[in-house]
């Protein structure tokens, strides 16, 4: 991989080689403050966010020390040690050992910890002291340390060390000076640090374990909290054991907490749809506003209670530091199936929707890891299916309790969603073994401390994922209603000899095997758009047929309208079905190639289409 160097100075006439002026490599983990250091520094306009593997770019600024030296500071990527296993530590540790081709070794490093994560962080700074080139460690955030109670001996730090160590608040320019002046006395006697002989990774955390609890004279009660509960939460039993109960409670409530805010919704839908009937004539208008939007936005409208609380557990375990100990569970496993361990964030991200999901895959190191990773991110269940499988759910499983206890509605929804987590593992241990065969990476990351949610932070993201599905209701699903209506409304009397009836009729051959019906095929194409459309479309179809009168809702009219084989074989469909083509196009930009983006839809529609034939004939042969 090419390094990409920016120089932020004034002089953009010179190329960049550092050779005016004392060269300075920041080096350091992931959010350690290096950028915001590097900002401070220069005046550079690195850009600073919270995110694992941001600085993906070297980038170069100038500054003059208090004692009126020029030093020339290169931020580098994040890095944890000496491994280089992604390419943006690679590009970093190229950097600082002087094998990259754009300049030369520089001349001395400033590794940069986080005083509050200093238990994971020191590793970082043991060994760079294998390099060999001249450093000092930047003891960053002990402003934010000590707020929360943390009291170190910097002394014996530096003594164990064997280098200078230096407090640090580089968000203020006061915060600096100690960094500055430290500089200076470093560049005045530039003597070769003696590199320390390399050891093996086991014995450098051992070194680090050690030497923490040696400085470290108090540390926050939440800290060794934290520590005991990762003994229970990460334990390879009970951690799995209790990951699994909390996805099952999680889709228990889905239903059980939902049944009273929904009745309410779907009350209001029926009061507005008595308002217009009650203020316009008996005529077309009626229809549309009635049969077509009313009953299209509201059949999806409707689970947004669902919704909510399903994004208000995925919130709550995110900022509790939950979800990060949730992917080193799922660590061991992924390895076994070959699928890099890191692919495990992109993958959950592919729960709320599988678009960021394929975007995220973008920090793994290997194209072929990669490339997997955006294969399997459809099979994750994304949000948008919520609505079509709590209808189904809804109209032909019994809201009745299983050993007592279990909501059969959630259960089954659980059951949905773990076929979709199989299914990926299994696509992803073939195309692992052919396709995109390779060495997979184990999953390195930090685990943030357990801590209890900010209330504002919480309600705040359920407010704007609440947002974004009233947006698509009110956009995409709002015009579909409208085209479809029209579609099954005109020119006949009857649904077979409608517009929709005509184009659908067409594509019945190929789905009447699996159970499909008219309707089922009429909303599969608008469903393209979004999965959740189809609900939408299956609504606006039903009450332009009039099968919605006297009825509680679309759950009831699908309990009369279709058989149970039926329903199944619909479930099936949507677990493996691409019924999106924003999830195609953002396949086809990420992985640049339209082969592998014809394969992912190739292989998801066989899926589907075999899942959902074998579902309704077996369940057919045993009715």
């Amino acid at each position: 991989m090419t390094t990409v160097i920016e120089k932020i100075s004034t002089d953009q006439s010179k190329p960049l080689q550092a050779t005016d002026s004392f060269t300075v490599a920041l080096v350091g983990a992931p959010n350690c403050g290096k950028s915001t250091l590097f900002n401070g520094l220069t005046g550079g306009r690195a850009k600073v966010a919270n995110y694992t593997g941001v600085t993906v770019e070297t980038k170069q600024g100038s500054f003059r020390t208090p004692g009126g030296r020029q030093m020339s500071l290169i931020d580098l990527p994040g890095v944890y040690g000496l491994s280089g296993k992604t390419a943006d530590a690679k590009v970093a540790l190229d950097v600082i050992r002087g094998q990259a081709s754009e300049m030369r070794q520089p001349d001395a490093m400033l590794v940069v910890i986080d005083a509050a994560q200093l238990r994971t962080h020191l590793q970082t700074a043991l060994q760079m002291r294998q390099i060999g080139l001249p450093m000092i460690v930047v003891l960053n955030m002990v402003d934010l340390a000590r707020r929360d109670g943390v009291e170190l001996d910097i002394d014996k730090l530096q003594a164990r060390l064997g280098v200078p160590v230096i407090p640090c608040t580089a968000t203020r320019k006061a915060g600096r000076e100690a960094v500055l002046n430290a500089l200076d006395e470093l560049a005045a006697a530039p003597s070769a640090q003696v590199a320390v002989e390399a050891a093996p990774l086991k014995q450098v955390q051992q070194e680090a374990r050690q030497l923490f609890q040696d400085v470290v004279l108090q540390e926050p009660a939440l800290n060794k909290l934290t520590r005991s509960l990762d003994g229970i939460f990460l334990h390879p039993l009970s951690g799995l054991l209790i990951f699994t109960g909390i996805m099952f409670v999680m889709f228990q409530s889905v239903f059980s907490w939902s049944e009273t805010p929904m009745g309410w919704v779907e009350g209001l839908i029926a009061f507005l749809s008595d308002i217009v009937v009650g203020i316009t004539p008996d005529n077309w208008l009626r229809s549309l506003l009635v049969d077509g939007i009313i009953a299209g936005v509201g059949s999806v409208i409707i689970f947004l209670p669902q919704i909510i609380i399903l994004f208000l557990f995925i919130l709550f375990l995110e900022m509790t530091g939950y979800m990060a100990r949730a992917a080193f569970l799922m660590d061991e496993l992924m390895l076994r199936v070959g699928l890099n361990g890191r692919a495990f964030i992109p993958l959950l991200s592919s729960f709320a929707c599988a678009i960021p999901g394929m975007m995220a895959a973008r920090t793994l190191e290997s194209e072929k890891d990669r490339l997997t990773t955006i294969m399997v991110a459809p099979l994750m269940t994304c949000s948008a299916r919520l609505p079509v499988y709590t209808v189904i759910i809804a109209a032909f499983f019994p809201a009745e309790t299983v050993a007592g206890f279990l909501n059969l509605q959630g259960l089954v929804m659980f059951g949905l969603y773990f076929a979709g987590i199989i299914s990926a593992i299994i696509v992803a241990f073939v195309l692992r073994k052919t396709l995109t065969k390779g060495r997979a990476q184990p999953l390195l990351m930090e685990l943030p401390t357990y801590k209890f949610p900010d209330l504002s932070e919480l309600l705040l993201g359920l407010w704007q994922r609440a947002k974004i599905f009233l947006r698509r209701a009110g956009t995409i699903i709002f015009v579909v209603s409208i085209v479809l209506w029209v579609l099954t409304a005109y020119p006949g009397d009857s649904l077979e000899t409608s517009f929709a009836g005509m184009i659908g009729s067409v594509l019945l051959p190929v789905f009447e095997p699996i159970g499909f019906n008219l309707e089922i095929v009429i909303a599969l194409v608008p469903g393209m758009a979004a999965r959740e459309v189809a609900v939408g479309a299956l609504g606006t179809v039903y009450a332009v047929q009039g099968a919605e009168e006297n009825m509680d809702g679309l759950a009831e009219v699908l309990r009369s309208a279709w058989s149970f084989p039926t329903a199944l074989a619909f479930l099936a469909w949507y677990v493996f079905a691409p019924q999106c083509i924003s999830t195609i196009a953002v396949a086809r930009r990420e992985m640049n190639s339209w082969g592998w983006t014809w394969l992912m839809v190739a292989y998801l529609f066989a899926m589907a289409y075999i899942a959902a034939g074998g579902t309704y004939w077996i369940a057919s042969a045993l009715m």
